[in-house]
């Protein structure tokens, strides 16, 4: 048996001599596949990788993948920019004339903001290809932790649900059960309206009356949707059993569960059974919740 949640969250740190980083990689909910990803500038190539490994190991869930990157030291050069330094000088020779010869000396044009510009000096291919596959494997490592993160809630959701199924398959044996559904008692409360009718308005045609009433008992009767409920049981029993995402089948198996109930509420006739069949609402509402969560 595994069950996944889609809700789970992982850091991985990593680095090598010239940086440092960390993965973060989080999941919740999400009626498909959503992945986002965030990297610093630099390492945009790993974007498709990234993307590539999610959907290889999740089908469903709203995934985000961010990477934070620290560079320690990374050399750099000073560089001249030429049209900023023309400018100055040709500014500098006008305030000269106007100011009476007053030279412009060369820190002052080194001063000025844009003349000199610090670059970083551009990486060897193989430091640049090291660090890239040092990443990948970080955060291959990340992606790892966020898969048991979200296995560990779904063992979880394993057991809340496990217990509401059965539940489930006791109410409705209960219902299956009650008093209330024996012929004898169904008679019994025929005669009881039959005769309550009868006392109100004493035209009415008493064969008329069983012939209707024979009419409600049929419209009343459950053992169609206490034997769907009782397959419904027996079918979310084998998806947890399955090693595979059964989410969106747990979803629509609930609503079938939830359709089942609400009709034996609609046409129970008596106090028992309505209140088993509210209970049994109850407990699959709980259920449909905990399915939302199930990859």
């Amino acid at each position: 048996m595994t069950l996944n949640s889609m809700t789970g969250f992982a850091r991985c740190d990593g680095g090598d001599d010239s940086a440092s980083w960390y993965w973060e990689a989080r999941s919740v909910n999400g009626r498909g596949l959503d992945v986002r990803v965030r990297l610093p500038p630099g390492v945009e190539e790993l974007e498709a990788q990234v993307r590539a490994a999610v959907s290889k190991t999740f089908t469903r869930g709203n995934v985000s993948v961010s990477l934070s990157m620290q560079r320690h030291g990374a050399p750099v050069e000073i560089r001249i920019n030429e049209a900023a330094l023309e400018q100055v000088i040709a500014a500098g020779r006008i305030i000269e004339e106007r100011v009476f010869g007053a030279a412009i000396t060369s820190d002052a044009v080194m001063a000025v903001k844009g003349v000199l510009e610090v670059a970083e000096v551009a990486e060897a291919d193989d430091i640049r290809n090291a660090r890239s596959e040092a990443l990948h494997a970080s955060f291959q490592t990340c992606l790892a932790e966020l898969a048991k993160a979200r296995g560990a809630e779904g063992a979880k959701l394993f057991g809340a649900l496990d217990g509401q199924v059965k539940e489930i398959a006791k109410l409705t044996d209960q219902i299956a059960a009650s008093p209330a559904r024996t012929p004898d008692a169904i008679v019994s409360r025929l005669r009881a309206q039959v005769g309550r009718l009868k006392t109100a308005d004493e035209t009415l045609d008493e064969a008329r009356l069983h012939q209707e009433a024979l009419l409600l008992v049929t419209r009343a009767d459950i053992e169609e949707e206490l034997t769907r409920l009782r397959a419904h049981v027996e079918t979310a029993r084998e998806l947890l059993a399955e090693d595979a995402a059964v989410g969106r089948r747990l979803d629509f198996l609930a609503q079938e569960f939830n359709r089942e109930a609400n009709t034996i509420c609609s046409k129970s006739n008596d106090a028992e059974v309505t209140q088993l069949g509210m209970a049994l609402k109850v407990v699959i509402d709980q259920m449909r919740e905990q399915v939302q969560n199930v990859e």
